[in-house]
């Protein structure tokens, strides 16, 4: 672990944070900007708006740094994964027979906003990743004629499943069919580029591997296609003279900003900004690195303990996600046991999902197979 991010961690003392695929702790630097922005705002009100836009305007840089995109100007900032979704599901000109393939073990948000089409004629076609060996060819295979969409997250939720975005988008692009990337549990964590992912549009918030809040997401859309979209939400802050509040003939902003019906969520800014500053300094290929690290280190420990790894042991098929079970103990009963313990982590996926970030001390990774262990002694497995 760098030693800009060791200086940036500031957990309670006694506490093991594994669960960054839900929703991180803030770095120093992020608890302080949101408590100098409170400041500011409590003794002088919004005399330092102009400050506060170019905050805004470094957020949307970072933000475009982190996906490879051509300019600042390319990057809508939305309220969370799922409007940002709601921007293609409900933008595309859907006629019925058309259809969209996904992933049937997907997070609702991105899974709801496309099922939701059905009342349009529109059908939802899922690939099971468990009846799955050739996860991009088999959901190639389910594109025909009439699919407009493939719509996927780049790492799944439960067990961290990781896509091989370039393949896949390169075969949707010699058949026509748009492709959409939620990326949420894999920017912050992993390395992302345009230049190499041929993805039509991304969503992402930045609560989790982003080290950020919640309330504040990237959206990107391909230029070309940006047009394309109806808009389905609209007020003074998604026209193209924004500051002009008198004119009439008003039309939607040529860039990104166009998804942005109205005033920004600064506070949300202003944290989201410094956490990326961060992982921007550290490097995202040093990132992903120390998060390699530490999942190599979980399924050494996992496997020597006798526990039933469940995410990919292949490094190209994960990211920080290690989810495992414990034979003959209810995962659901030693989840609980974990958090009463201090363990942060999750219940996903049929186990116990773990997902440390880099900043995460490699000593508490042992230290938590350790409580594990000893929940699981308690809650049914022979000692």
């Amino acid at each position: 672990m760098s030693k800009a991010l060791a200086d940036e961690l500031g957990l309670d003392e006694g506490l093991i944070y594994l669960n960054h695929a839900a929703i991180a702790p803030w770095p120093r630097r992020t608890v302080a900007a949101v408590q100098g922005f409170a400041a500011a705002l409590g003794s002088s009100g919004s005399r330092a708006y102009p400050e506060w836009v170019a905050t805004e305007q470094r957020l949307r840089a970072h933000l475009a740094a982190l996906i490879g995109a051509e300019a600042p100007a390319d990057i809508a900032l939305a309220k969370s994964t799922s409007e940002a979704l709601s921007f293609v599901a409900q933008g595309l000109d859907w006629q019925p027979g058309d259809n969209i393939v996904g992933i049937r073990q997907e997070f609702p948000s991105n899974r709801i906003v496309w099922e939701a089409l059905a009342e349009r004629g529109v059908a939802y076609r899922t690939l099971d990743l468990d009846t799955s060996s050739d996860l991009e060819a088999d959901l190639l295979a389910l594109c025909d004629a009439r699919t407009r969409l493939c719509a996927v997250s780049w790492i799944q939720y439960a067990r961290g499943l990781r896509l091989d975005l370039v393949r896949l988008g390169a075969g949707l692009r010699e058949r026509g069919v748009l492709f959409c990337v939620d990326g949420i549990q894999g920017l912050g964590a992993l390395p992302f580029s345009l230049a190499e992912v041929p993805a039509d549009f991304i969503a992402a918030d930045g609560h989790k591997w982003m080290l950020g809040p919640e309330g504040l997401a990237l959206f990107w859309v391909r230029p070309a296609l940006r047009e394309k979209l109806r808009l389905t939400q609209h007020g003074w802050h998604m026209v193209e003279d924004a500051g002009d509040f008198d004119r009439k003939d008003w039309r939607p902003a040529d860039s990104a900003r166009r998804f942005e019906a109205g005033s920004p969520n600064m506070l949300g800014i202003h944290a989201l900004e410094a956490s990326l500053s961060l992982l921007l300094e550290v490097g995202l290929e040093a990132v992903a690195a120390a998060v390699a690290e530490r999942a190599d280190r979980l399924i050494e420990l996992i496997d020597r303990h006798g526990l039933e790894l469940l995410s990919p042991r292949e490094p190209v098929r994960r990211a920080g996600i290690m989810t495992f079970r414990v034979p003959g103990t209810d995962s659901q009963a030693l989840y609980q046991a974990l958090m009463a313990a201090g363990v942060m982590c999750a219940s996903r996926g049929g186990g116990i999902r773990f997902s440390p970030h880099a900043w995460t001390p490699p000593e508490q990774l042992e230290r938590a197979i350790e409580l594990t262990l000893a929940a699981a002694r308690r809650n049914g497995r022979p000692a």
